[in-house]
């Protein structure tokens, strides 16, 4: 899980990165340079996933040591760590394809894509550890095999017209050297909060295992449980989240303001409504939710007084997810960096280490509730400053005089086509 974590965190770092560039790209109608930046992310993806691929199978017994294999693990560890090294080309170039596609709206295409891997991946773990008996090879082999099954069937979509926007290595080299570099740097800036984003997951999470240690393995055992559950809950608001960013990038890139905001106020509070709706089932009911997973009498009081604090602060969640995706997806890599690091980071880290001090085992479990309610305040300035600058009112743009000299509709059916 570490080791593909790394692999995820590049991943969607090139393709939030390519994805905002190639949605704004669309929006104002330069195909080409959609098809080049596309075309650098996807290849970017796969040599740096190849040269992390490549040092962590040199160093592969250090590097299990390192993320914590005992010696009884360490065999099993080396083994199923050689196959997750060998599908991370695979499996960061799936996120590249599948972020773009969602940019470019084609949602249901990029989910069967990454559905199908999941589904041959629990096919295939049976067949090859049991019914060809090569066991933790086999767990290994079906997980490498199904990724790179998924990125080939999302590259066909690709290859055969189905998106808008097409890998074309082609094309790409026909630029001067420093124009590429200048693309590859843009893709980077743009990617470089989802980077932190999954960056600061992963350290709040070793962050939170050793604070909770001093309370017992059912203290552990609690918070890794409420945090599944609100995993699950906030998929929501990242599904709303990621729903929005296209529809932000590309109207935001064709000057549609009034759409964007719009887009925006329908979001939060979509986001907002559901996650209240979801929290408030969970928060009546959170003995019985920890219990699905743990059927202990520590770990359920322990993880429903964590749950029911996280259900309180869920309901804040939709506003910093907008925050940080909104200015992701228009291109403002900056403030979207600072907004990624936020939540898991910037509060949550240090709320962990210190409310303990004060409040025990409870600050351990409240801590989440407050990063997130810490998290939207601060996103507050920073929105009312950007919508008071926004223009109010949508502008015509190049595509739109085009369009209008070509068929006579107007801008707003422009919009809407």
């Amino acid at each position: 899980m570490s080791i593909q974590a790394v692999f995820q965190a590049f991943g969607f770092m090139f393709g939030h990165g390519a994805g905002t560039l190639i949605s704004r790209a669309l929006s104002e109608g330069r195909r080409e340079e959609a098809d080049k930046t596309l075309t650098t992310s996807f290849l970017s993806s796969l040599l740096v996933a190849g040269i992390l691929s490549a040092f962590g199978l040199i160093f592969l017994t250090p590097l299990s040591i390192g993320l914590g294999s005992t010696k009884t693990i360490l065999p099993y560890s080396e083994i199923y760590g050689m196959y997750i090294l060998l599908a991370g080309p695979g499996f960061a170039a799936s996120c590249v394809l599948n972020n773009v596609m969602r940019y470019e709206g084609k949602a249901s295409l990029a989910m069967i894509g990454l559905v199908s891997g999941g589904v041959l991946n629990m096919i295939g773990d049976p067949i090859l550890m049991f019914g060809l008996k090569l066991h933790i090879h086999g767990a290994g082999l079906s997980t490498a095999i199904s990724q790179y099954i998924s990125m080939f069937l999302l590259l066909i979509m690709f290859l055969t017209g189905r998106t808008m926007s097409r890998i074309r290595p082609g094309l790409l080299f026909r630029d001067p050297v420093k124009q590429i570099a200048l693309r590859f740097l843009h893709i980077i800036r743009n990617g470089f909060p989802s980077l932190m984003r999954q960056a600061m997951n992963s350290l709040s999470n070793i962050v939170l295992n050793n604070a909770s240690k001093p309370y017992g393995d059912a203290a552990i055992a609690a918070m890794t449980i409420a945090g599944r559950v609100l995993a699950f809950i906030m998929a929501v608001a990242m599904g709303i989240g990621q729903g929005f960013q296209p529809v932000s990038a590309f109207n935001y890139g064709a000057a549609k303001y009034r759409r964007f905001r719009e887009a925006f106020r329908f979001a939060l509070i979509l986001g907002t409504l559901v996650m209240a709706v979801l929290g408030s089932i969970v928060f009546i009911f959170p003995g019985p939710v920890i219990g699905l997973f743990r059927d202990d009498k520590d770990v359920i009081e322990y993880g429903a007084t964590a749950l029911r604090c996280m259900c309180i602060g869920a309901v804040f969640i939709p506003l910093g997810t907008l925050f940080n995706m909104m200015f992701q997806s228009i291109g403002k890599s900056g403030i979207a960096t600072l907004a990624a690091m936020m939540r898991s980071g910037l509060f949550y880290i240090p709320l962990i280490l210190i409310l303990p001090l004060f409040l025990g085992y409870f600050g351990i479990q409240s801590a989440q509730m407050w990063a997130d309610i810490l998290t939207a305040i601060s996103a507050i300035p920073f929105l009312i400053h950007f919508f008071r600058k926004l223009p109010k009112e949508d502008q015509e743009t190049e595509m739109d005089r085009t369009y209008r000299d070509s068929t006579g509709a107007s801008g707003e059916n422009i919009s809407a086509h």
